[in-house]
């Protein structure tokens, strides 16, 4: 592992050589941030034995290489030193990502790398960063949305370390994050991340619900229904605006009206959001920070993230709940091209 570590680094580094200096300083932070990520961690057994660490923070690490076992034992998800180290970053997120869309349109601006190939986002390792950049697409007339990342998956380039950003979530997200990046090296599309999130989106439902009949309590298990209920309405809810936007940027529209169009849109938008939190969520705020500033950006992101789910939930019933007949079947679909990829996946998406 160690020399693929050193030639994901010298990689980027001749990408480097040869870019510009816009390009030059993006890079440069990348791999300053990823690096200082790798230097901080160590291995989960030696921070379990340390005295000094907390026994809240002991007992959350031995929970994390529990559940990093079952990804292997149970689930299929590669066996390698991703998650048996922990790294202490003493800030809340680890990245945070920017995601754009023009004015009138509802798909990301896309960002290419040498490794991740194309993707709908941009992630920088300091929010300020994130920020700066974000200010500046705004200059240039486009929406924008800007948000703290817990966690990443290097697609097994690195052992990807557990994070301080992630470590003292509760059990069932602790696991189904983990799950989530681990899917990350199993099947991974260059410049299809709407596909590489779904899919690993759909895993990590899977592994969770595995996980926590083996080891929740009924109340966790309640608990954690819950809040996927609530997820579940809020995708519903986002994506429902979101084609809507995309059906009035479609429109034969002056500019002016589209414009009023879509200040219609996020208005009824944000009270939909206010009714179904008073009325089905008893006051749960979980999402305000999200629904603050709403914008295509916005609707873009949940996009990349849950669009293609019920295709991949379909996808797993029709191989009758076997994850490695899954993940065959996932990466047969990840060799098509993308047009044949999309018909694929349209055909399975429940009607």
């Amino acid at each position: 592992m160690k020399r693929r570590w050193w030639l994901a680094v010298l990689a980027v580094a001749a990408v480097i050589a040869a870019a510009g200096c816009s390009t030059f300083s993006y890079y440069g932070q990348a791999i300053g941030g990823h690096l200082e990520v790798m230097h901080r961690a160590e291995p989960i057994p030696r921070r379990i034995a340390d005295p000094a660490t907390p026994p809240e923070l002991r007992a959350k690490l031995e929970r994390a290489l529990a559940i990093r076992e079952f990804a292997s034992r149970e689930l299929g998800l590669p066996d390698n030193g991703s998650y048996r180290s922990y790294a202490d970053l003493g800030r809340p997120f680890v990245v945070w990502n920017v995601f754009a869309a023009t004015e009138f349109s509802v798909e990301p601006r896309q960002s290419c790398f040498p490794v991740a190939g194309c993707v709908g986002y941009r992630g920088y390792y300091a929010q300020a960063g994130a920020e700066g950049f974000g200010d500046g697409l705004r200059k240039e007339g486009y929406d924008v949305f800007v948000y703290g990342v817990a966690a990443y998956s290097t697609l097994g380039w690195f052992d990807d370390p557990v994070l301080s950003t992630f470590i003292r979530y509760p059990d069932a997200e602790l696991a189904r994050l983990i799950f989530h990046e681990l899917a990350h090296q199993v099947v991974y599309v260059k410049g299809d991340t709407t596909f590489n999130e779904s899919f690993a989106v759909a895993v990590e439902e899977e592994g969770v619900r595995r996980w926590m009949a083996a080891n929740a309590s009924v109340a966790e298990r309640e608990a954690y229904a819950a809040s996927r209920a609530r997820r579940a309405e809020f995708v519903q809810l986002v994506l429902r605006y979101r084609e809507r936007a995309a059906e009035l940027y479609r429109e034969p529209l002056a500019d002016d009206a589209k414009r009023a169009g879509k200040a219609k849109l996020f208005a009824e938008l944000d009270a939909d959001y206010g009714e179904l939190k008073a009325k089905q969520w008893g006051g749960f705020a979980g999402y305000d920070r999200f629904f603050a500033g709403m914008n295509n950006a916005h609707l873009a992101s949940v996009a990349t993230y849950e669009a293609l789910v019920p295709a991949f939930r379909a996808l797993l019933a029709r191989e009758g709940g076997d994850l490695p007949k899954f993940y065959a079947a996932a990466k047969a679909l990840a060799a098509l091209d993308k047009p044949a990829r999309a018909r694929a996946l349209a055909a399975l998406t429940p009607r």
